[in-house]
């Protein structure tokens, strides 16, 4: 089992950048695959981004494809999740999720066992 701890979140201009950290609290992200999540107000929280462990693929939304990246370090039980170029549209709370890399899917809320709190990141035109 594993605990997962969200951080970096904040008020940003549209076209800033933000770093958001996952970090594994309790247990360790070895043999699991990290997905962020992102929910805005009144809408479904929906997939961004994921690392997979082992051969650190990654995928991404549609959305965020060519302005944000996941990667991951290992030794520190940390994923980070770079965003740039933020619009106001990527104002949400972020959610970083943990599988067993056993596991085959990626992009649903159900493909994932662990969650964190969420980070608040806001993006003001």
């Amino acid at each position: 089992q594993v605990q997962v701890v969200e951080s970096g979140g904040g008020l940003v201009q549209a076209g800033g950048s933000l770093r958001l950290s996952c970090v594994a609290s309790q247990g360790s992200f070895d043999t699991y695959n990290i997905g962020w999540f992102r929910q805005a107000p009144g809408k479904e929280r929906k997939f961004a981004a994921s690392t997979s462990w082992g051969d650190n693929l990654t995928y991404y939304g549609d959305s965020v494809k060519g302005r944000f990246i996941i990667t991951r370090d290992n030794a520190k039980n940390t994923v980070y999740l770079q965003m740039n170029s933020l619009k106001p549209e990527d104002t949400a709370v972020y959610y970083c999720a943990a599988q067993p890399s056993s596991h085959s899917g990626r992009f649903r809320i159900g493909d994932y066992d662990y969650w964190g709190q969420g980070t608040q990141v806001t993006v003001s035109s």
